[in-house]
């Protein structure tokens, strides 16, 4: 006879299932090294699955982020323009409330506001010059004169660059001399 399990039917019931002998435990059991290893594929499994879960958040906070920062340009413009035009006080407070609330999801959401300073040193890496204006000073060639649009950050990422006014020096040109 065969080292497998024996099994025996009871003909008289065709529902009936086989009744299986347990087999010995060497056969069955599998080795400690097929476990630790089948356990730590399972840990690295779930540790993808969490890191990439995390990134498509990340994404979707970027992306909504991304799509209420022009809502909040547009309160800061309104709110400058009301400012301007001497508008109802009472609106220009309750528009800068809900500016202020706007402002406080984004901050929530993991969106940094960057403001820059006048007469900071151009960066590139955090501005982006709208324009620039002619200067007669050397030394405040490639300072920020004013901006036009802050910039934000998520993370350690920028969303997207502050919006500058750039200093530009330009010399009296030499005139040229006639003897």
């Amino acid at each position: 006879m065969l080292n497998t399990a024996e099994t025996s039917w009871n003909h008289d019931d065709p529902t009936a299932e086989a009744e299986v002998a347990p087999a010995s435990s060497s056969e069955t059991e599998p080795d400690r090294a097929t476990m630790v290893q089948a356990l730590r594929d399972l840990e690295a499994a779930k540790a993808r699955v969490e890191r990439d879960a995390k990134r498509v958040s990340d994404q979707v906070r970027e992306e909504l982020v991304m799509k209420l920062l022009p809502v909040l340009d547009n309160l800061d413009r309104t709110i400058d323009a009301a400012e301007k035009n001497r508008d109802a006080p009472a609106i220009i407070e309750g528009v800068q409330l809900v500016r202020s609330q706007l402002e406080s999801v984004l901050r929530g959401y993991g969106a940094e506001r960057i403001d820059v300073a006048r007469e900071q040193r151009f960066d590139p890496k955090v501005h982006e010059a709208v324009s620039m204006i002619t200067v007669g000073d050397p030394a405040a060639h490639g300072l920020v004169i004013a901006q036009t649009e802050p910039g934000y950050r998520f993370g350690n990422r920028l969303l997207r660059p502050a919006k500058v006014v750039v200093a530009r020096f330009q010399g009296v040109a030499q005139q040229p001399r006639w003897h």
